[in-house]
């Protein structure tokens, strides 16, 4: 699964906005856990220049829409911050642990990458009219759409004919699902990770390396062979790439940590099971390169299907599909047709490409998940992470901790920056933030507005301290830039 703009393989870019959601589905929209957003005026057409890039569009905001009000004169831009399951294993009698050391990350991802004797270039399109052709005689009912070269993504799902807006598409039936339950073409290896309780990420990313060396004696011969030999993933990225253009970027610590994850998974693997059982395991088909592979295919194209329980899948010809920030359709499986589906939201011409969407999310996210960031301002779920935390010289820090314990929030909490406003929960923080010990008897009132699990009104206005409330965000901003 691709993207909707300009990807990231050489040249990276570091326009990176992270967003607080948590959503662990790559391709359901998700939505962020806050009750509704403050907006801003219309935004200034200014560009601060920064050595922070990931903050300049915060910055920008905050230029454009406070300083009118508080006619302050301020230097430095402003900062920012699908979770996936953990990868870690288990084994009788034992657990496998998943850690190694960022060191060993370091001089692992600072070798050069080779590419997988499987799979075809990302753009190419030799193996698409077998692939078609095999899902046909697999049970996937005629299409409407066809995988051809787009401007958008390299490969994509064009329409041949006419698209309805409302219109079902797919029809992907669940015998053509990748699944934890999938029938391995050695069936040994299958028996001896379930042995050893592996859970789904890491037996799903061992599976498509067997399955993938076993070539034209696996049933999914036709669908690797059209895999992309390397995929979009940071997961290629070296740690020097990481530091460099994720320098400014809470999502550079976040890539780190999954990085170091698929290597700790592979080295748990290699040490518990895969030496134990050589003949079935052979490290020259399972070593750190095909998992690299691997896991970049799932990260970028597992799907959760809400409506089976949220069960992940791999799901064939699906995963051709773009993301497009302006749709909102997702796939999900179709009781009634017994299917994965997606229904359209807008009409679409023959040649005209689909799009999905894979989610509601951040620029970071999509370059976390899927390889790539969409065109500048093109994302309107893209957000800065805001860190706010209560000062420890607040002559009342006893008592707003206490309001703040009371609602299930601590001394310091993250917030998310639209480029279309804030939550109204951080403006409710910085109210507390600020509030003199005259307001003591309504700490409690404002720490519950500050709350995303609270229901009670949230659109407080205190207009004497209004202007310190907006001070303390840029202070905030402006010590996020200084760490």
């Amino acid at each position: 699964m691709k993207n909707e703009t300009r990807r990231l393989r050489t040249v990276k870019t570091a326009h990176i906005m992270i967003t607080v959601e948590n959503d662990q589905s790559p391709i359901r929209a998700s939505r962020l856990g806050f009750s509704s957003f403050a907006t801003f005026p219309s935004l200034s057409d200014k560009v601060i220049p920064s050595q922070f890039p990931a903050m300049a569009e915060a910055s920008r905001i905050f230029h454009s829409t406070l300083i009118p009000t508080l006619s302050l004169q301020l230097s430095k831009p402003c900062y920012n911050s699908h979770v996936y399951p953990s990868l870690s294993l288990k084994k009788a009698p034992r657990p496998v642990q998943c850690s190694v050391s960022t060191s060993e990350t370091k001089s692992t991802s600072s070798n050069a990458t080779q590419e997988v004797p499987w799979g075809c270039d990302i753009d190419s399109l030799e193996n698409a009219e077998a692939l078609q052709k095999w899902l046909s005689n697999s049970g996937l009912p005629p299409q409407k759409m066809a995988i051809d070269k787009v401007a958008v993504g390299e490969r994509g799902l064009v329409a041949l004919k006419n698209i309805r807006k409302g219109e079902k598409l797919l029809f992907v039936p669940p015998s053509l699902f990748i699944t934890a339950d999938s029938e391995w073409s050695s069936p040994e290896a299958g028996l001896v990770l379930k042995q050893y309780s592996v859970p789904d990420w890491p037996l799903l990313a061992t599976y498509l390396i067997s399955e993938a060396s076993a070539q034209k004696s696996s049933r999914w011969c036709n669908y690797i062979s059209a895999l992309p030999r390397q995929p979009y993933s940071l997961l290629y990225w070296t740690r020097a790439e990481l530091d460099r253009y994720l320098e400014a970027s809470q999502i550079r610590q976040r890539a780190i940590e999954r990085v170091t994850d698929v290597i700790g998974t592979y080295n748990d693997l290699r040490l518990r099971i895969f030496s134990k059982y050589p003949d079935i395991f052979p490290e020259e088909v399972f070593n750190m390169e095909t998992f690299r592979w691997s896991f970049g295919i799932l990260f970028s194209r597992l799907v959760r299907l809400p409506s089976m329980d949220g069960k992940v899948a791999l799901v064939p010809w699906a995963d051709m599909l773009n993301h497009s920030c302006e749709v909102e359709t997702f796939l999900d499986y179709d009781k009634s047709s017994q299917g994965v589906v997606f229904t359209t939201d807008r009409a679409y011409q023959p040649g005209e490409q689909v799009f999905i969407s894979y989610g509601k999310k951040s620029n970071g996210e999509l370059l976390l998940s899927y390889g790539f960031v969409p065109k500048e301002g093109a994302n309107p779920s893209d957000s800065v992470e805001l860190p706010l935390s209560l000062k420890k010289s607040d002559k009342c820090y006893k008592e707003k901790l206490e309001a703040l314990r009371k609602h299930g929030l601590s001394t310091s909490q993250c917030y998310p920056i639209q480029i279309t406003g804030w939550p109204l929960e951080l403006m409710a923080y910085a109210y507390l933030a600020v509030s003199p010990p005259s307001m003591s008897k309504q700490f409690d009132e404002i720490a519950a507005a500050a709350s995303n699990k609270s229901t009670i009104k949230k659109d407080l206005r205190y207009p004497d301290i209004e202007e310190k409330a907006l001070q303390f965000i840029l202070d905030s901003c402006e010590s996020s830039i200084s760490k």
